[in-house]
């Protein structure tokens, strides 16, 4: 029997805390050989809002962790797809940090945080699979991947798929590449249908590693401060390596996937591109068209929340989706029958891509 994935449910976790632009300022940036960055942090900030888009951003307050966001989300998801929670087949949380404990640096990952989730969900069917993955920032789409590969398998039949993470914890706070990243979560609850009941569903996918001299773009490392103990390690990032792999490499996920799927480009409604900067992710849309030999690209095919949310890293493509799926962003909406793609990049270096029919 053929079958085919499909999202029943979707839900997110948007953190309270605002973090403008404006609190940068008063900061002094260090380069990585322990340099401070002569530039006046005024202008350090106005240019990185320029390359990035980013305004502001969102951080959790003191008392959430990366496990009660995904609770969150996913309550809201299960919600929306009606299922009793103890159908679940599997709990797959995309993360990369675990759980930060608040004012350390300290990771927490005892248990993964897809048991916590289910502990929080209250399920009790052993039959429940919960497990994490570390993916980089394409975490949640490869989360997709993987379940619609276990429900083709006859493996299994319903899934609960996370995103989410506390990068805000992670942050060194004398690097500029620091003001990128913020908090959030989102979910999705998959099923599996038979092809000839529905139309929806996932069409194809397409998913690459690439860890060759790639594999540190994205690493842990000391802060740039000078005289920093160097065994506490934050988020670092090689941004002129990680902008010119995500635009070699993404738009050719994304027409590999398209053609998977035997979809014309013109047949896209919205493209959910991870939100990692906003040039690069306009850039990597207008590669994407050029390799179909077309110049106009449409408007409005592709939503962004990076300005007011930042980089949430594997939440932002759930988040994304939900808010533009319940109508909650201008100029954007779906309907049954949409085509619609999902493409992301991140530390490892990772790219994937889906295709789906709303």
């Amino acid at each position: 029997m053929n079958i085919r994935t499909v999202i029943t449910g979707t839900g997110c976790y948007i953190p309270p805390v605002i973090k403008p632009n404006r609190d940068f300022i008063a900061q002094d940036f260090y380069s990585e050989d322990n340099q401070r960055i002569q530039a006046p942090p005024k202008e350090i900030v106005e240019k990185f809002r320029e390359i990035t888009g980013i305004e502001e951003r969102r951080y959790v307050t003191e008392d959430m962790n990366s496990s009660d966001m995904a609770t969150i989300a996913a309550k809201l998801a299960v919600t929306e797809s009606g299922i009793d929670p103890e159908e679940l087949d599997q709990v797959i949380v995309a993360q990369n940090f675990g759980n930060v404990i608040r004012n350390t640096i300290q990771t927490d990952v005892l248990p993964a945080l897809a048991s916590r989730v289910k502990h929080d969900l209250g399920i009790r069917n052993p039959d429940c699979v919960a497990y994490d993955i570390i993916f980089g920032c394409p975490g949640w789409v490869q989360g997709i991947i993987q379940a619609d590969s276990f429900f083709k398998a006859g493996i299994a039949k319903k899934a609960l798929v996370i995103g989410t993470e506390t990068l805000s914890r992670v942050l060194d706070m004398y690097d500029r590449d620091s003001m990128i990243f913020s908090d959030g979560a989102g979910a999705s609850v998959l099923e599996a249908r038979p092809a000839d009941e529905t139309n929806s569903g996932i069409l194809s996918w397409s998913v690459q590693s690439h860890c060759t001299e790639e594999a540190y773009y994205l690493y842990l490392g000391k802060s740039n401060f000078p005289g920093a103990d160097s065994r506490i390690r934050y988020i670092k990032m090689k941004g002129r390596k990680v902008y010119e792999y995500a635009m070699q490499y993404v738009p050719l996920a994304m027409k590999d996937c398209l053609d998977k799927a035997a979809v014309s480009i013109r047949q896209l409604k919205k493209i959910f591109l991870h939100q990692a900067n906003e040039k690069m992710d306009e850039g990597i849309i207008r590669r994407l068209y050029k390799l179909y030999g077309i110049k106009e690209i449409p408007q409005h095919i592709m939503p962004m929340t990076i300005h007011k949310f930042g980089n949430s890293s594997v939440a932002t493509i759930p988040t994304l989706f939900d808010m533009v799926k319940k109508d909650v962003l201008d100029d954007h909406d779906l309907e049954a029958g949409d085509v619609i793609l999902f493409a992301s990049v991140g530390a490892g270096m990772n790219i994937n891509a889906v295709c789906y029919r709303m």
